[in-house]
Formats: structure tokens, sequence, C-alpha cells
């Protein structure tokens, strides 16, 4: 037997061989499954065995559209990137073709090889061995792994592909994890994509039902201010829809496709409102384990919507104060300031007016904020608008609910209308609601409706006349409509 050969059956020479290759399949292992960068990672697991099994040179090919690129390598001459190989075509195009691994013992003897990857200058003085394994995804070839080595006549080639081959199966599973993220990435983005839109139709200015005087003043000042960064002061009762507003601003703004955050300051402590708002760093105070953004950095390139702006405390209202002034804030527990690019835009049910001359609101803040104003009439004060609004959540609460329900009643929207909504467009909503899934007919009838509602209340029309009846609004509201438009 050759001394060679005895070397390398030597029990200890074997041993030292498999504990070589598993340790390379840990390390490659690890490489592969240590970050989502695949192209890297690939080119990492190559040098892995040029260090420890004296891979001349190596390189991963990908399949795409029939054609294959090569991906990765390690020793060639040419860039990599500019190979191209067709299926079928060479040594690697037949074992992506075929799907069955390729061992050739001396390159110098088989006329196959394309040298199109690397020119081999060893071969007039040294006899390389290329090895080129399949890589299988879900059992069909999606590129192959091919590697030059000092050609030995001792090598167990069978031995070595299959050790090839298990670096082939751990690139296979690191391809499919790879494309499973980017499938998941595309899509978020087309949800993302496809979400924004609804918003965007949802919240454009056209939705928004009213055609009341005080309604269309209304309409006016917001297609006036959404192309604007300037800060808005929203006023109105609650449930008047501040935050509809607030949103129809947004989406119809430049910065519709950046984000629009929301903070309820009336819902946060005095003594959380401030790092919610600026965010914080990592042991600013008991119980911050770990940084934090603030709202601020959150909303960035987009808009921030600061709901019932005249709850925050004194303390808080300085902070705000000079974020609005010089566009910059920095978090609690932090000794920089940071530059943020964010619309405000506010809203309040007080009159922040009184507020500022009983010294709870910061007068200096209050202009900041109000650099336009946009009141929201209660419903009250829009009466025109009363049913149409009433039919939109019908429609809407019952194919929410896959309720029958599609009309009202005369009756029923005579009460409607001869209610005084002290909660305005919110109490109306949880009316039709309640009444929608009471109603035993097709119709929503006057036995529907709230007791308060069917008491008999009459109203005053906002002229400050007498009480009037559905016949006489409904006239009023004609003259009203004739009168407008000449």
């Amino acid at each position: 037997m050759p001394k060679g050969r005895a070397a390398a059956d030597d029990p200890a020479v074997v041993n030292a061989r498999e504990s070589r290759r598993l340790s390379t399949l840990l390390e490659i292992s690890h490489a592969l499954s240590g970050t989502l960068d695949l192209r890297s990672a690939l080119h990492r697991a190559l040098e892995i065995l040029a260090k420890h099994h004296g891979t001349v040179r190596s390189l991963i090919v990908f399949l795409h559209d029939r054609e294959l690129h090569v991906e990765a390598s390690d020793g060639l001459d040419a860039p990599s990137h500019a190979v191209r190989y067709r299926l079928g075509e060479g040594i690697i195009g037949r074992v992506v073709e075929s799907g069955r691994p390729i061992v050739v013992p001396q390159v110098s003897k088989e006329p196959a090889f394309l040298n199109r990857a690397a020119k081999r200058p060893e071969l007039p003085k040294e006899e390389l061995s290329f090895i080129c394994v399949p890589i299988l995804l879900n059992r069909r070839a999606v590129g192959a792994i091919g590697v030059d080595l000092r050609f030995d006549p001792d090598r167990d080639y069978e031995r070595y592909v299959k050790f090839l081959g298990i670096v082939a199966s751990s690139i296979a599973a690191a391809v499919k994890i790879q494309r499973l993220v980017e499938e998941d990435k595309k899509r978020l983005v087309d949800e993302n994509t496809h979400l924004r839109q609804e918003l965007k139709e949802r919240y454009d200015f056209s939705s928004i039902i009213g055609t009341s005087g005080p309604v269309r003043q209304m309409y006016e000042q917001m297609a006036q201010v959404a192309g604007t960064n300037t800060t808005v002061l929203i006023r109105g009762e609650s449930g008047t829809g501040k935050e509809l507003i607030a949103h129809a601003i947004h989406y119809n703004s430049p910065r519709a496709n950046k984000p629009f955050v929301k903070v309820s300051c009336a819902a946060l402590p005095d003594s959380l409102i401030e790092s919610e708002l600026f965010g914080y760093e990592r042991g600013a105070f008991t119980g911050a384990e770990q940084r934090k953004k603030g709202r601020f950095e959150l909303a960035e390139g987009g808009t921030l919507f600061l709901d019932e702006i005249g709850d925050i405390n004194l303390s808080t209202q300085v902070k705000l104060l000079r974020v609005l002034q010089e566009r910059e804030i920095r978090r609690v527990g932090e000794n920089r300031s940071r530059k943020v690019d964010v619309r405000v835009l506010a809203a309040t049910h007080r009159d922040l007016a009184a507020e500022v001359a009983a010294g709870r609101f910061r007068q200096d803040l209050y202009y900041r904020l109000r650099v336009i104003e946009l009141r929201i009439p209660p419903l009250r004060e829009r009466r025109d608008d009363i049913l149409p609004l009433a039919r939109r959540f019908l429609a809407e609460t019952a194919t929410r609910l896959k309720l029958p329900v599609s009309a009202l009643t005369p009756r029923a929207a005579d009460r409607l209308l001869h209610w005084s909504w002290p909660g305005n467009v919110r109490e109306l909503q949880n009316v039709v609601e309640r009444a929608l899934v009471l109603a035993t007919g097709s119709r929503v009838d006057e036995e529907d409706l709230p007791p308060e509602l069917r008491g008999g209340a009459a109203i005053v029309s906002a002229e400050g006349g007498s009480p009037q009846r559905l016949a006489d609004v409904e006239r009023d509201h004609i003259l009203r409509v004739l009168d407008s438009v000449g």
C-alpha cells in the first residue's frame, strides 16, 4: 500500500480530518445564520473553506431566469459579478441543470472546462481538482458551489462531495430564510402602501360630510393649510371630530407618506407626558432600563397630533414651546439636543384664551400654537348635516355588523333633527349604532332610538326662533340651498 494512502487511513488522521470538517461546518453555519446580508455571509463561508481546507479558489452561483450569476467568490481573478453561465453550460451549468454533483480529479484533462471565472495559472506546473455540488431548495437546484483543490491522488472524493453537500444544504437554508424575509418585507411594503392609500381616501376632504355654511368655511381653511408646514390649533367641543380633521390635514399634505403620531395629552399623567413626548435615555429614572424614542422622533418627517393640548402642565408647556421655536428636542436624561422635522397639529375643547387669562396656559405657547386656528362647529350649529351624517353612519354600521337595516323612517329622522346633540357627532354615531342593533324591521324607527330622543324635546333653530318640526327644517334647508346657488 502506498505510504500516502496508509497515512490517510490512519485512525488518528481520519479523526483529525473529521473533527476539522465538523468544526468547519459549525463555523460556516454561524456565518450564514449571523446576518441577513446573504452575499457577505456566503463570501465568509468560502473564506472559511480556504482557511481550513486549502481551497485554491471557490465560487457560489445562483440561478436567475435560466442564467447562472456568481453570487460570491474567493480567489477569482475576474470580477465575480461579471461572470455568467447559461443553464447546462460548462461543468457548473451541468451541475445546476442535472441537480447532481460533478467531480473532476484533474482539471487539465477535462475539455468541458470553460475557465470563464478563473484562468487557473497553476495548471502548467501543478494539477488541480474541481468539485461542484448543487444547492438544492425544495429538491430543485437553485445554484451550485464549486471549489478548486490541489490535486491529491489519495483524496477521498466521495467523502469530500458529501462534506461539500452539507455546506450546500446550509447555504440552501440561508437562501430560504432570505427569500422568506424578502417576501415578508415585500408583503409589508405592499400592505403599508395599500393602507396609506386607504387612509388617504378615508381622510380625503371629499369624504368629510357636511354642506352647512360653517362646515364649508372650515373646508376652505383646511384646504389652505394642508399644503403648508404651519402649526394648526383645532378647536371644538368633545365629539365634534377634531382627530378626523387632523388626519385629513395630514393625509392631504406633502407629509402624507410619513408617520401620523397621536398623543392624548389628557390620558397621560404629568409624570409621563415629558418622557412620552421627548423620549428618555437608559438610566434617566427608575425603570428606564433602555433608551426609548419619544413621539416627536417617531413622527420624524410627518405630523404629531397633540390632542387635548390644554391639559398639559406648565413645566411641559415650557419645553414644548422650545421645541416649536428651535425645532429640536432633548430626551430625558440626555445632555445634547437633536433636530426634528415634525409638523405639529394641536386640538382642545377648552377656551385657551380663558386658560391663559387664568394663568393655567402659557400665553407665548398659545400664540405659537394658533398660527392658524380651525374651529369645528358643534352639531347643533350645523343641522343640515345631521341626516346625511346619520345615513352615512347607518350604512357603515350595517355593513360592519352585517345587518340588513338600510334607512331611517320619517319619524326617526324627525327625532334626530330635533335633538340638541350635546355629545355632537360622536353621540350621533353611537345613537345610530344602538338603534341599528335594536331595530326589528328593515328600517330604524322612532321606537329604536334612546328614550331621551323619544321624549319629544324640541330644539331651537340656529337663528334663535321657535321650535321647528321636520317639514319646517326641510323647507328652510331647501330655501337656503336655492339662495346659495342663485
